[in-house]
């Protein structure tokens, strides 16, 4: 099965094509990542373009599509919900959608502590162990999320994401790879069930709102 794997919730850019076997690993291969916190929509195409050419495939041969939900910024994750339901719906293939931080912990054994930017002085966290999501994911401050370590989460075997430097972690895996998006994905795609609706995990309300009902001036 080709699958291809985007992810657009952190400041990097993922885009890959995997080949999913009968049972195994994931395998990619090929992949594009770049950086660029807000020139998603801009990196996101070329990027789908090139990993195809890499692997020598053309979008015809997709089978399936998985895209990480989150969570993340609402301009950036949208990009990526937006390309992979447009791909899917345009090649008549289902799009499957996996958390972002179960994607960047997938493979990585013990309590992983998985923390991401969410910009206002904020972070993004989950806490997976042994590849299942206990915890998250869930948006505060740096300092709230370092208390909550000491009072009821426990030490953690390791930290990944592009935020950890805030908990003064090294911050290994500062984006999901393809294959690990795959890999969250990978039970239900071999069994063909049918994706659920993609509903993103922006965790916040948008920054820009409807204006709300004209104001009533009257005259003295």
């Amino acid at each position: 099965m080709l699958v291809l794997a985007l992810d657009t919730a952190t400041a990097r850019i993922t885009a890959g094509v995997v080949e999913l076997g009968p049972d195994g690993p994931p395998v990619t291969l090929a992949a594009r990542d770049g950086v660029g916190a807000r020139a998603h929509a801009e990196l996101l195409a070329p990027a789908v373009r090139d990993a195809l050419a890499e692997a020598g495939r053309t979008r015809r041969e997709l089978d399936a599509v998985v895209v990480g939900l989150g969570p993340g910024p609402f301009t950036g994750l949208r990009v990526g919900l937006v390309t992979a339901a447009a791909m899917g719906d345009a090649l008549g293939i289902p799009v499957h959608g996996v958390g972002t931080h179960d994607a960047m912990a997938a493979g990585l054994p013990g309590r992983i502590l998985v923390v991401t930017d969410a910009r206002r002085r904020e972070v993004y966290w989950s806490l997976v162990v042994d590849g299942v999501r206990t915890h998250g994911p869930e948006v505060v401050a740096p300092a709230v999320l370092a208390e909550r370590l000491e009072a009821d989460l426990g030490p953690v075997d390791r930290v990944v994401g592009d935020a950890a430097h805030q908990l003064g972690a090294g911050g290994e895996v500062p984006g999901p790879t393809p294959s690990g998006l795959v890999a969250v994905a990978a039970a239900a795609l071999r069994a063909g069930t049918p994706p659920a609706p993609l509903s993103p995990l922006y965790l916040r309300r948008p920054d820009a709102i409807p204006p709300g009902a004209p104001k009533t001036v009257t005259r003295a």
